[in-house]
């Protein structure tokens, strides 16, 4: 009884209630304007440039490549000018050690390298067709421009943005930490790689998750802004005739006074011992990559609690398999970052009477040697407690820009379209319907 007592209370440290999410869709909203109306502000809310959204009728090849966490993604877009397009995809993950190289050069010359694989494995005919033309005409790359990849280089880090193809990096985040990069323009940096190469590759644009949403290994979103709504300088050019302009607001630093976002001790300690202690604060409650870490600290300290007896031998005579419990010495649960939140994924969707999916989950990934039902039930009530408690600050931010765009009372927008993706709303069970159950209780979007 002690450790469903404790792990009921435990739960509760984590609940946001509906008046929490709108207390703090208040505040996102404040923030959001600040963030307009100056530089310097926790949520960034950066101009991009892309003053306009495409309508289907565009043509022609196109390279994409996204930089957003542990992947990196490359792929191509064949736009066939009917609404309809064709889209060739690959993902590799970044060494550890390039995320914390000493200099950019060796991260970006490894990007460059995998757009050279994808293009002679899926685009073999025409990319060597580019590399025969090389250097046969006047511009300056020495290629003619059809005969060039245009490529949108979506980089998922803090950037000052200058131009549509240009940003310089003011912070790493999600375990990136490369001095050597912050101040210079990534777009540069990914290009100089790549006409080492002699790719026929030009970086185009830069994007930082346009558009919607991204729920994954980091978080962050962006949207439609009235250009008079960006009160603050505009350096660049752009073209100003649609009215709008397409705004990263970096909401990963939503919050980082922690005016309104919850904060538990374990919360507090990951931030202590994260590479940029201070910042990211709402990202760190959010993303993928911090919270398998909140469920590990969470359960640490249960297994420190000698009164509760977690993955121990106290609970092993409700134990099916065999009759001792224990955790390896070296098992990745007492090591920071040690548990990956893929787990969670499966202890969210374990419904069998006696969590065996879970239980051997935990066997064979953390190496808790036969843990017990009760072992497994505190262990699916606390990651779930974590789970729930991301999705619904998730809303918070999904909220903020649907209220910010106005389209609710437009009555010419029949729907709102919100792109989200992400490795949460993909794979975690019932992510997007906690994300749902929260929007319905915002002020001003209810059953909208």
């Amino acid at each position: 009884m002690a450790l469903e007592a404790e792990t009921k209370r435990l739960v509760s440290q984590f609940d946001f209630t509906d008046d929490h999410v709108n207390k703090a869709v208040e505040e996102f909203l404040s923030q959001m304007q600040e963030g307009l109306g100056k530089d310097g502000t926790s949520m960034s809310q950066i101009p991009t440039y892309v003053t306009g959204v495409p309508n289907g009728t565009e043509k022609g090849l196109y390279l994409a490549v996204d930089l957003g966490g542990t992947n990196f993604r490359v792929c191509s877009v064949k736009l066939n000018g009917d609404t309809t397009f064709n889209l060739t995809y690959s993902k590799v993950a970044i060494p550890k050690e390039l995320m914390v190289a000493k200099t950019a050069t060796e991260l970006f010359s490894f990007l460059a390298k995998q757009i050279e694989a994808f293009l002679r494995e899926h685009h073999k005919d025409q990319f060597e067709n580019s590399v025969r033309r090389r250097r046969t005409v006047s511009s300056k790359s020495g290629y003619k421009d059809e005969h060039i990849f245009r490529l949108g280089f979506t980089f998922s880090f803090p950037v000052e943005q200058l131009a549509i193809n240009k940003g310089n990096l003011i912070r790493w985040t999600k375990g990136f930490d490369i001095p050597d990069a912050i101040g210079k323009d990534v777009c540069a940096l990914l290009q100089d790689e790549i006409d080492n190469l002699r790719l026929p590759v030009r970086v185009a644009a830069l994007e930082g998750s346009l558009l919607g949403a991204i729920f994954g290994t980091g978080t962050n979103g962006a949207y439609l802004e009235k250009l008079s709504n960006i009160k603050k300088p505009i350096q660049g050019d752009y073209d100003a005739a649609t009215g709008e302009m397409v705004v990263n607001t970096e909401w990963g630093s939503f919050d980082n006074q922690l005016n309104v976002l919850p904060t538990t001790p374990w919360d507090t300690s990951l931030d202590k011992d994260s590479v940029n202690p201070g910042i990211q604060m709402f990202e760190k409650r959010v993303s993928g990559m911090f919270l398998g870490e909140i469920v590990r600290r969470v359960v640490v300290d249960m297994i420190k609690d000698d009164k509760l007896s977690l993955f121990r031998d106290d609970n092993s005579s409700h134990n099916d398999w065999r009759s001792t419990t224990d955790v390896d010495p070296k098992s990745s649960i007492r090591k920071q970052w040690g548990l990956d939140s893929a787990i969670m994924s499966v202890a969210a969707s374990d419904n069998t009477p006696e969590l065996s999916t879970l239980r051997q989950e935990l066997e064979t990934v953390l190496h808790v040697y036969t843990p017990s039902l009760e072992d497994a039930q505190a262990f699916k009530a606390i990651a779930g407690a974590v789970g729930r408690r991301a999705a619904r600050l998730s809303a918070v931010a999904i909220a903020g820009i649907v209220l910010q765009s106005g389209k609710l009372d437009d009555p010419e927008a029949e729907y709102i379209d919100i792109g989200v993706d992400g490795s949460l709303v993909e794979h975690y069970p019932f992510f997007r319907d906690m994300i749902y159950e929260a929007l319905r209780a915002v002020n001003g979007i209810g059953s909208k």
